[in-house]
């Protein structure tokens, strides 16, 4: 059956929202949109094991991944515009939330991959609360654009196990032109060094006898057309901030979105072999020891995921008797 109305009473960080860095203010729990385009209402726009994520994170079983809708980024090339500023989904209430983690774990699931999360921060704790309360046994992956506060990051390391997180530019330029936040360096700089405080709190990394990551952070980069300087800067910084405690992950499946091939210059192309090995060396010369990286035939928008509400409708995980 399908959730009933959502009509639990709304955290209290919704009352002015500062979640995500832009600290718009908005009155969500009222019913105001936040910048990230959300109300207080949980939305998620699909709920499936997922196979196209890094090999510690899918593995051959796949990683349950649970996409939330909106976002607090803009990005001109986004893959996933249909839920990031589309807002597709439906509403949830956070007892539907912990089910859909306990159906993942009942399929098979690695861990639970929360997609996106942070404007939703609150109820996605509750929720993984009761879910483990309940039985839910496998890591918990917060899978961000790095866009976060240090203060959201804290909130989630409650429940979080593994980081799997962007850092997309080391630019404030750049990073104001492709996704209208041109302090994401400095924010995605201070986010990271609040996920390695919360993993070395909870007892550092660690991985599974097969190679599946338990505990965690993989730091992923997509490198874009034109823009290998930033990339280098980019893998620079991350190397200053974390060194080899974390796995990098080197991305070359940038795939032009229509708006992109309408606007044209480098952003209406892929990636050439020469940009991404030159940061591929790059990141080498620096000492990276645990790195992922993609091979031949990448650009394509079959690693964009139906995003039909699979897996999102159904029970709720019903209260402990007492409650």
């Amino acid at each position: 059956m399908a959730c009933g109305p959502i009509t639990a009473p709304a955290p209290k960080e919704y009352e002015r929202c500062e979640l995500c860095p832009r600290a718009c203010g908005a009155a969500r729990a009222a019913g105001a949109r936040g910048a990230c385009g959300a109300t207080a209402t949980l939305r998620v726009a699909r709920a499936a094991l997922h196979f196209w994520e890094e090999p510690p994170i899918s593995g051959e079983a796949g990683s349950g991944a649970i996409f939330f809708s909106s976002c607090t980024l803009r990005c001109v090339f986004c893959q996933n515009a249909e839920i990031s500023s589309g807002n597709f989904g439906h509403d949830v209430t956070v007892a539907r939330l912990a089910q859909m983690m306990l159906e993942l774990q009942g399929q098979g699931a690695l861990n639970i991959n929360l997609v996106t999360p942070g404007h939703f921060a609150p109820q996605v704790v509750d929720a993984a609360l009761r879910a483990r309360a309940a039985g839910l046994a496998i890591p918990i992956v917060c899978n961000t654009g790095g866009y976060e506060t240090p203060q959201t990051v804290r909130l989630l390391s409650r429940v979080v196990d593994i980081w799997l997180t962007d850092f997309k530019y080391a630019s404030g330029p750049l990073a104001a032109r492709l996704s209208r936040a041109r302090d994401y360096p400095e924010v995605a700089a201070a986010a990271l060094v609040e996920m390695l405080a919360s993993v070395r709190a909870h007892g550092g990394p660690a991985n599974a006898e097969d190679g599946h990551m338990l505990r965690g952070t993989i730091v992923r980069h997509l490198v874009l057309p034109g823009h290998v300087d930033d990339s280098m800067a980019v893998l620079d910084r991350v190397w200053e901030l974390a060194g080899n405690e974390v796995d990098l992950s080197v991305m070359n499946q940038y795939t032009p979105n229509a708006a992109c091939r309408e606007r044209g210059g480098d952003l209406a192309r892929a990636v050439t072999d020469e940009e991404y090995e030159a940061v591929l060396d790059h990141a080498d010369d620096l000492g990276f020891e645990r790195m992922w990286w993609q091979q031949g035939g990448t650009v394509s928008e079959s690693f964009v995921p139906a995003f039909d509400a699979t897996g999102v409708d159904g029970p709720e995980l019903a209260a402990p008797a007492g409650d």
